[in-house]
């Protein structure tokens, strides 16, 4: 057993697909700079579509992409990261309004925003709502995914599937 407790590691490129339970995880593509630090050797970056049901796609980090709607018809939840920790986002980042978007792409029942209370506590940060972007991606997500049921999770918080 590792430090975290893991017993097995199993490595996943996209495509491939491995049963833990009854949950089949199969790893689909993102869009994000594989590395970690400059210097860093590259690897693919990935989301992850999990086979329930309910069937949950986490996107991971990853920028909008035209192959996000291949998934809709496939996903159930979609756990999408809107935000970053700084003032700006980089390339491979969605912010609330092109998160949407991939909820607009994707078509789940239920979109939960997540990577959006990150907000640095100084400089630009300072003052700032950290509930602003989940509030700016609801209001999104009605307009362009009005089928789609936001639920906004404050941290600790839990949500019934």
């Amino acid at each position: 057993m590792g430090r975290g407790g893991a017993q097995e590691v199993i490595e996943l490129a996209e495509g491939d697909r491995f049963a833990v339970g009854g949950i089949v995880v199969e790893a689909v593509r993102a869009l994000h700079d594989g590395r970690r630090h400059p210097f860093a050797r590259s690897a693919a970056s990935l989301g992850y579509l999990l086979g329930g049901p309910p069937n949950v796609y986490f996107a991971g980090d990853t920028d909008l992409f035209s192959g996000m709607s291949a998934l809709a018809g496939r996903v159930d939840v979609a756990i999408l990261p809107i935000w970053g920790w700084g003032p700006r986002l980089p390339a491979g980042h969605l912010d609330p309004v092109r998160a949407a978007e991939a909820v607009a792409r994707v078509q789940p029942q239920i979109a939960v925003p997540i990577h959006w209370g990150t907000l640095r506590a100084w400089g630009a940060q300072r003052g700032l709502d950290p509930v602003a972007p989940a509030r700016a991606f609801a209001d999104a997500v009605r307009s362009k995914a009005p089928g789609t049921e936001v639920r906004i999770l404050m941290p600790g918080q839990r949500t019934a599937l």
